[in-house]
C-alpha cells in the first residue's frame, strides 16, 4: 500500500520532434493546469541552458506565466542553480513571483553547472571554480527574510520557501540550513540512502526546522508493462544519444527497428530501470518500496514521454493512485 505523501509534478519543457521550441513551453502550461484540475500539489519547472531538447532556460518566467494560467496550484523551479546567479536577484525575481502569485511560488535551488565547456564558459563559468552554493544559499535567504545589508525588493510579509535539489554534500548543507530537500537520480539507489537521510533529518532538527524530503523521479503508468515501458523509451533514447554524441536531442516518437549500438542499449535499458512504469499495482508497489525506504514526505514525478495524451493520462492515474483517501 502507498502511504499518504503530497503529489507534485516537475516538467522539464521537452521539446519534441518536428516542433518549435515554443510549443514545449505551450505544452508545460497546459500540463500545470491539468495537474491543478487533478489536485497535484505543485508544479515545478526547470533551468537548462542551450540545451536543444529542453526550452526552459528561464524558469522566473516560466513559473510567472504557469502561474497566470493557474488559480490554486502552487509553482516553482526545480531549480535555479545558484552558480550561475546572483543571488540577489534570484532574492528580487522570487519576491515579485510572490508579491504577483501570493503564497502559491516555490524556490527550489541546485549547483549543477552548465552542460559542456561552451555553455560554461556563456555563463562565465568554469567546471573548477570554487564551490561556493552553501554561502550563496545563505545570501540568497538573507535577502528573502530582510536581515542582508540591501533589501531585496518588493519586500515581503514572509519569504519565499526555498528547497534544496541536493545530491551528496547537498544533503548535509539542506540540514544545515533547516531546509526541505529534494532528491533524485543515483542518489536514491545508494544502499545508503536511508542513513543519508536519517543525517540530513538530524541536522534539520538540530538547526531548530523540521525536516522535509522530496523525492523526484520518472513514473509512467500504462495498461501494462509493455505500454509503460513504451512510454519510457523516447527519454531513455534521448538519453543514450546525449551519452554517446554529447547532444541531448529532442523527444521522437517511438520506433519499434530504431538501431542501437551497444552501448546505447545499455544506457537505454539502464535508463528505464530507473524508472518507474507499469499499471497500477506495479507503480505503487514499487513507490511503496521507495517510501519506506526514504520515509519521503512527497513525490516530485519528473516524467516526460513523446505521445502528450499518454503523458496526460499518466499524470492522471498517478493522481488517482496517490489520492487522499
Amino acid at each position: 500500500m502507498v502511504p499518504e505523501v503530497a503529489l507534485s509534478l516537475l516538467d522539464r519543457s521537452r521539446t519534441r520532434a518536428g516542433e518549435p521550441d515554443a510549443a514545449a513551453l505551450r505544452h508545460t502550461v497546459e500540463r500545470a493546469r491539468h495537474a491543478e484540475q487533478l489536485g497535484y500539489h505543485r508544479f515545478w519547472v526547470a533551468e537548462h541552458h542551450a540545451v536543444p531538447g529542453i526550452a526552459s532556460g528561464s524558469p522566473p518566467v516560466l513559473i510567472a506565466a504557469v502561474a497566470a494560467r493557474t488559480a490554486r496550484i502552487r509553482v516553482g523551479s526545480g531549480g535555479v542553480m545558484l552558480p550561475n546567479h546572483q543571488p540577489l536577484v534570484v532574492a528580487e525575481q522570487f519576491a515579485m513571483l510572490d508579491a504577483l502569485f501570493p503564497g502559491r511560488i516555490d524556490l527550489g535551488v541546485g549547483r549543477s553547472l552548465g552542460f559542456t565547456a561552451p555553455v560554461r564558459a556563456a555563463l562565465r563559468r568554469e567546471a573548477d571554480a570554487p564551490d561556493t552554493f552553501a554561502s550563496d544559499l545563505e545570501e540568497l535567504r538573507s535577502y528573502l527574510d530582510g536581515s542582508a545589508p540591501v533589501t531585496a525588493r518588493p519586500r515581503l510579509e514572509r519569504p519565499v520557501p526555498v528547497y534544496v535539489l541536493a545530491t551528496g554534500r547537498g544533503l548535509e548543507v539542506a540540514g544545515d540550513a533547516g531546509l526541505p530537500v529534494v532528491l533524485g537520480g543515483p542518489v536514491l539507489d545508494s544502499p545508503d540512502i536511508g542513513s543519508a537521510i536519517d543525517d540530513y533529518r538530524a541536522r534539520a532538527r538540530a538547526a531548530g526546522a523540521r525536516p522535509y524530503v522530496v523525492v523526484s523521479l520518472d513514473v509512467l503508468i500504462a495498461d501494462s508493462p509493455a505500454a509503460a515501458r513504451e512510454l519510457a523509451l523516447p527519454e531513455a533514447w534521448a538519453l543514450a544519444a546525449a551519452r554517446t554524441t554529447g547532444r541531448f536531442p529532442a523527444l521522437e516518437p517511438v520506433d519499434p527497428d530504431r538501431a542501437l549500438s551497444p552501448r546505447q542499449r545499455t544506457v537505454v535499458e539502464d535508463a528505464i530501470g530507473h524508472t518507474v512504469h507499469g499499471d497500477e499495482a506495479a507503480v505503487a508497489a514499487e513507490l511503496a518500496d521507495l517510501f519506506d525506504r526514504t520515509g519521503a514526505d512527497e513525490l516530485l514525478a519528473s516524467t516526460s514521454t513523446y505521445d502528450l495524451a499518454a503523458l496526460r493520462e499518466s499524470d492522471a492515474r498517478l493522481a488517482r493512485l496517490l489520492a487522499t483517501p
